[in-house]
C-alpha cells in the first residue's frame, strides 16, 4: 500500500498544486475585477454629480426625470460591478482557456480534439442569439425600474398635495401598475436567463457526452491508453466551464450595461444654450470681480431644450458695480433664466455676459461662482442645524458671524426662540420652519458669504408682511456695498432699486433708474 502510494504521489502533489494555483488565480482575476469595478463606479458617480451638480445644474437629456436619473446613478452604477467583477475577468478566461486546451487535447488525442472544436462555435452561436434578447429585455426591465423610480419620487415629493385632493387612491393604482409591469419584465428577464442556462448546459453536456464516447471507442480497439482517454475526459468540461460562466455573468451584467447606456447619455448630454464647454478653459483664470467691474449683458438669447422658442431674446442691459437692479415682469418673461445665465450655470445661445471686458464662457467657473451669493425662489433647508444650514460647508465660519448673518437676515429672534437654537436640527427629519423661516435662514445663508455679487429671487415670496419687511431692510443694509441683483414680482422690492428693468416675453420693454437712484441725486443736489 505505501509503496502504491509511493508511486503517484508526484503526480497527487502536482495534481495539488494545479488545484491551489487555480484558486489563486481565479481570486485573483475576481479582486482585480473587483478593484477595477469600485474605481469605475467611484469615477462614473463623481462625473454625473460633476455633469449635474457642478457643470451644468438642472441640465438633463430631453424627457429625464428625477427619480429616473436617481436610479441610473444609484443602483444602475451599482448593478455596473457584476459587468466589472464577473463578467470581464471571465471573459478573459473564456478567451484563454478553451484554445489553451484545444491544443492540449488534439496533442493527445486529435479526434476528440476536433469533436470539442466543432461545438464550441454551436455554443458560442447560441450565446450570442440569447445574448441579444437578453439586452433587449433588460433594456425593457431598466426602463420599468426607472419609470417606477420616477413615479414613487413624484407620490413622495407630493404627498401633502395629494392628500388634500384625496387623489392618493388613484396614485396608488398607478403605482401598483407601474409595480406590475416591473414584474413582468423582471418575470421575463429571468425566464431568458433560465432558458440560456438551460441551452448552454445541454450543448455542453451534448458536447462531453460525444467526447466520452468517442474516447470509449478509442479504448475498446486500444488506440488510446486509459491515462490519455482520462485526461482529454477531465479535460473537456473544464473547457466548456468558462463559456457556460460567461454566459451566466452576461445576464448578471445585463442590469449594469443597461444603465450604463443612460448614464453616457446624461453624461453626454449637451449643457442648454451651451456655445463653448462647460470646463475651465486651459489658459490662466482672469480676475473678475462684480464689486469693481460691470457686468454686462450683450445680446443675449436663450432657449431650454425641446422649446419651440426662445426665453430670452436680443437681452441687453448693465449692471453697475455696487448697484442694486431690480429685474421685474411677469411669470415666464425670463427672469429667473437670467439669474441662471449669471450664476454660469448655462450658457447663453447667443450673446454674450461680460464682467469688465472678459466673457464670463471664458472665466474659471468655480472662480466665478465663488464671488456670487444665491437666494433661490424655493431654497432648499438641508438635514443639519441651523448653523450647519447657514454656513453651507464653509468651515471656517465661527457662530458670531453665524449669529450677524441672521441679524441682517431678521431671523436671529426666532432662531433663538428654538429648542436648541442655532443647534437645532432642521430640514429633512428635523424641525419643520415656516416658508419665511426658510425663507429667512436661506438669505442669512446667502448675507453670509462675503460676495460681491448677490442674486435673490423672489426673496419676498410666500412671506407674510412682517417677514418681508425684514427682508426689505436686510437688503437695504447691503445696498451698495455688492452688486445685488432681485427678481421680484413685488411692487414694494422696486424702492429698493438704483435700476429698474422691466421684462416681457424674454426681451426688455423698458429699462431705467430706480427710486433709490433718484433718491440718491436728490440727496447730491
Amino acid at each position: 500500500m505505501a509503496g502504491a502510494l509511493g508511486a503517484v504521489q508526484g503526480p497527487l502533489i502536482g495534481l495539488a498544486s494545479v488545484l491551489a494555483a487555480r484558486a489563486l488565480v481565479r481570486a485573483g482575476f475576481e479582486l482585480s475585477g473587483r478593484v477595477g469595478a469600485t474605481r469605475v463606479m467611484s469615477e462614473l458617480r463623481g462625473r454625473l454629480v460633476d455633469r449635474l451638480l457642478i457643470a451644468a445644474p438642472g441640465s438633463r437629456p430631453p424627457g429625464a426625470r428625477t427619480g429616473e436619473l436617481a436610479a441610473s446613478a444609484v443602483a444602475g452604477v451599482d448593478a455596473l460591478q457584476a459587468y466589472f467583477a464577473g463578467y470581464l475577468p471571465q471573459l478573459m478566461l473564456a478567451s484563454v482557456v478553451p484554445p489553451v486546451i484545444l491544443v492540449w487535447v488534439a496533442v493527445i488525442d486529435p479526434i476528440t480534439a476536433v469533436i470539442l472544436a466543432c461545438s464550441i462555435p454551436l455554443l458560442i452561436g447560441f450565446m450570442i442569439l440569447i445574448g441579444k434578447g437578453t439586452q433587449a429585455q433588460t433594456r425593457k426591465r431598466n426602463t420599468a425600474l426607472s419609470l417606477l423610480s420616477a413615479h414613487f419620487l413624484d407620490v413622495v415629493s407630493g404627498l401633502e398635495t395629494l392628500r388634500s385632493y384625496r387623489r392618493e387612491a388613484a396614485q396608488e393604482r398607478t403605482l401598483a401598475d407601474v409595480g406590475e409591469a416591473y414584474r413582468r419584465e423582471t418575470m421575463a428577464t429571468l425566464r431568458i436567463a433560465f432558458v440560456s442556462s438551460l441551452v448552454l448546459e445541454l450543448c455542453a453536456m451534448i458536447g462531453t457526452a460525444l467526447v466520452a464516447a468517442t474516447i470509449g471507442i478509442e479504448l475498446c480497439d486500444g488506440s488510446l491508453s486509459l491515462q490519455a482517454g482520462l485526461t482529454v475526459l477531465l479535460l473537456a468540461p473544464e473547457m466548456y466551464g468558462p463559456l457556460r460562466e460567461v454566459g451566466a455573468q452576461f445576464h448578471a451584467a445585463a442590469d449594469g450595461t443597461a444603465a450604463a447606456e443612460r448614464i453616457f447619455q446624461t453624461l453626454d448630454h449637451a449643457p442648454r444654450g451651451a456655445t463653448r464647454p462647460i470646463a475651465a478653459s486651459s489658459a490662466p483664470p482672469r480676475s473678475l470681480d462684480p464689486r469693481t467691474q460691470p457686468i454686462r449683458l450683450e445680446a443675449v438669447g436663450f432657449a431650454y431644450d425641446g422649446d419651440r422658442g426662445s426665453v430670452l431674446d436680443d437681452v441687453t442691459f448693465e449692471l453697475a458695480p455696487g448697484a442694486t437692479t431690480v429685474l421685474c415682469g411677469e411669470s415666464g418673461s425670463g427672469k429667473s433664466t437670467i439669474a441662471r445665465l449669471l450664476l454660469g450655470f448655462d450658457d447663453p445661445g447667443r450673446g454674450r455676459i461680460t464682467c469688465g471686458r472678459d466673457d464670463l464662457r471664458d472665466a474659471d467657473r468655480e472662480a466665478w461662482r465663488a464671488q456670487i451669493a444665491w437666494l433661490p425662489q424655493n431654497p432648499t433647508l438641508f438635514s443639519g442645524t441651523v448653523a450647519e444650514n447657514v454656513a453651507l460647508g464653509m468651515s471656517d465660519v465661527d457662530e458670531g458671524r453665524v449669529r450677524r448673518a441672521l441679524r441682517d437676515a431678521g431671523a436671529l429672534e426666532f432662531v433663538d426662540a428654538l429648542p436648541d437654537g442655532l443647534q437645532t436640527v432642521i430640514g429633512d427629519g428635523g424641525r419643520r420652519v415656516s416658508a419665511g423661516q426658510r425663507q429667512r435662514i436661506a438669505l442669512a445663508r446667502a448675507l453670509l458669504r462675503d460676495a460681491g455679487l448677490l442674486i435673490l429671487d423672489e426673496p419676498t415670496a410666500h412671506v407674510d408682511p412682517e417677514t418681508a419687511a425684514d427682508i426689505h431692510a436686510a437688503i437695504a443694509r447691503i445696498a451698495g456695498d455688492r452688486t445685488v441683483v432681485v427678481i421680484a414680482h413685488n411692487r414694494s422690492l422696486q424702492a429698493l432699486a438704483d435700476q429698474t428693468i422691466w421684462l416681457d416675453a424674454g426681451r426688455v420693454t423698458t429699462a431705467g433708474p430706480g427710486p433709490r437712484a433718484f433718491a440718491g441725486a436728490g440727496v447730491a443736489a
